[in-house]
């Protein structure tokens, strides 16, 4: 008998915000965007109007939708870490296959964790779900593209024309007033909403092949992107701009075709929505809510490390406003971090705020090179320690409100309401990250997993770990196989053939290799 459980479907795209045309008169700019595949997903399901990442950059953003959990509440808040998340958490695949679900991941994985191999079924670029043996099987299954990563953006002329065969040509985009108007910005401009032309073609590929296979209306399918733009004030930023994302939702006959949702969500709702929609239980641990059911009148985001670029921003909104704390306010926001450093519409912004003053202030004239809005993004040793937004009369944010007495009373409610937050999940961005490693790693290195221990009974295997927090894999493949198949473990079974089992916990290395004779 068929499962009755839908079929879960991610397509997942890197910095972009909600530049696509279904977004047009509620993000500025998004009508310039050629979109005709995303704009038909969002006619035949629900387009979420403000959708926020919890970080405006991949690892901890992606950290917090495959956990449903706030990064700096496990310890995935810092770019570019291998955390170890407290042992309740799991990653949201786990609890699909357990259910019995086929589970699938194209290569990117970049969750602040390593991946324990039970988790997926078939990981990689070959990863697709008409890989499972049984067609009746539900499967979830993630394409992540990297179209519109920001590395795209900077491809010499060549190059990003072979990338971009598909894509809608823009003639003339406009630069928005928190970049200035150069033939860099225009440029850049010009291409990133090309990226995002090429990016709605893939889209419908995997939309196509999901038709022809008849699973269309059987399949719960989610389009977002992990945080905003890879330009200056976008990624890395803790703004609008860093943390405003699409997020498109699709289940035909379940959700109203054409609906909109006009309140704020995190991408940190995703996975228990995904539970929710899909009748499976959602742990008490996780600090997202379903998406349909949403309680709070809030979304929280964080920004902390990134690469060598120290730093700590707390941030919350509402429907109408946004409220940011900056925990280090003599630091630039613009701080020297290698890799986006030498992407040029960065070095574009350096150039013209030095020019300013080896041109302008060097000889006592006020400097004009750069507007207010634009020398903020670059500004070499402060900003204001908060900042507050009407996002709806000012969505550039270039107007702080911060300390103005008739915002008092809506400063004071979001600054409350981000510290009750952070006190019930936890921050643990407030601590030296060389404690956290310390902790982590007691010894210098990760922990390793206890060994399973293997009781059987007439042929059948029961297998436990006194690790908390661990997981369970076995196979049938031999250590010396080219490729080895892990199941997860979820209740004791009679093996067929010889079996092998390991156990894994995020954050630890896996234990070794234990045989299991038939």
């Amino acid at each position: 008998m068929p499962n009755s459980r839908p079929n879960v479907l991610w397509i997942s795209t890197h910095d972009i915000n909600p530049h696509l045309g279904c977004y047009a008169g509620i993000w500025p700019g998004a009508e310039q965007a050629s979109t005709p595949r995303l704009d038909a997903l969002a006619a035949d399901g629900m387009l979420f109007e403000q959708a926020f990442a919890a970080a405006p950059v991949c690892g901890p953003s992606r950290s917090a939708i495959v956990t449903g959990c706030f990064p700096p509440a496990i310890g995935t808040m810092h770019m570019r870490t291998r955390a170890t998340p407290p042992p309740e958490v799991r990653l949201l695949p786990e609890y699909f296959r357990a259910a019995g679900y086929w589970t699938g991941n194209t290569a990117f994985t970049d969750f602040q964790v390593d991946v324990p191999e039970p988790v997926y079924d078939e990981l990689g670029d070959h990863a697709h779900w008409r890989l499972r043996d049984d067609p009746e099987q539900p499967f979830f299954m993630a394409f992540h593209s990297l179209i519109t990563h920001e590395s795209q953006l900077y491809l010499d002329d060549d190059e990003f024309a072979r990338k971009t065969p598909d894509a809608q040509r823009v003639e003339k985009a406009d630069v928005p007033p928190y970049h200035p108007d150069t033939e860099v910005y225009r440029t850049s401009w010009r291409r990133y909403l090309e990226l995002i032309s090429q990016m709605d073609h893939w889209v419908g590929t995997i939309l196509d092949q999901l038709e022809e296979d008849g699973l269309a209306d059987t399949t719960i399918v989610v389009f977002w992107s992990d945080h905003g733009l890879g330009m200056p004030r976008g990624k890395r930023w803790a703004t609008e701009l860093g943390f405003r994302e699409p997020l498109i939702i699709r289940w035909p006959g379940k959700v109203a075709a054409g609906s909109r949702y006009a309140e704020p969500v995190g991408l940190m709702d995703l996975a228990p929505t995904m539970l929710s929609m899909c009748g499976l239980d959602v742990p008490d641990h996780m600090h997202g809510e379903v998406l349909f059911e949403r309680r709070s009148e809030y979304v929280v985001s964080a920004r902390d490390r990134m690469g060598e670029a120290e730093d700590t921003s707390r941030s919350i909104r509402d429907r109408r406003f946004r409220y940011t704390r900056h925990l280090h306010p003599d630091r630039s926001p613009m701080s020297h971090t290698e890799y986006p450093d030498n992407l040029w519409t960065w070095k574009e912004l350096r150039r013209l705020f030095a020019q300013e003053a080896q041109q302008q202030l060097a000889f006592g004239e006020p400097p004009s090179i750069l507007t207010d809005l634009q020398r903020t993004i670059v500004a070499a040793s402060k900003r204001a320690p908060e900042e507050l937004y009407d996002i709806d009369a000012d969505p550039h944010e270039e107007h702080n409100l911060a300390g103005q007495p008739e915002y008092a009373d809506v400063q004071q409610r979001l600054a409350d309401a981000l510290d009750s937050w952070l006190e019930q999940t936890g921050d643990l961005g407030r601590r030296p990250e060389q404690d956290l490693l310390a902790e982590w790693h007691p010894d210098g290195h990760r922990p390793q997993t206890a060994e399973p221990e293997v009781e059987s009974s007439d042929g059948l295997v029961a297998i436990t770990c006194s690790t908390d927090g661990s997981l369970i894999g076995w196979t049938t493949d031999p250590p010396t196989a080219q490729r080895r198949r892990w199941q997860l473990y979820t209740a004791p079974f009679t093996p067929s053939a010889p079996i092998w089992v390991k156990t894994w916990r995020l954050g630890f290395q896996p234990c070794a290799d234990v045989p299991i004779a038939r």
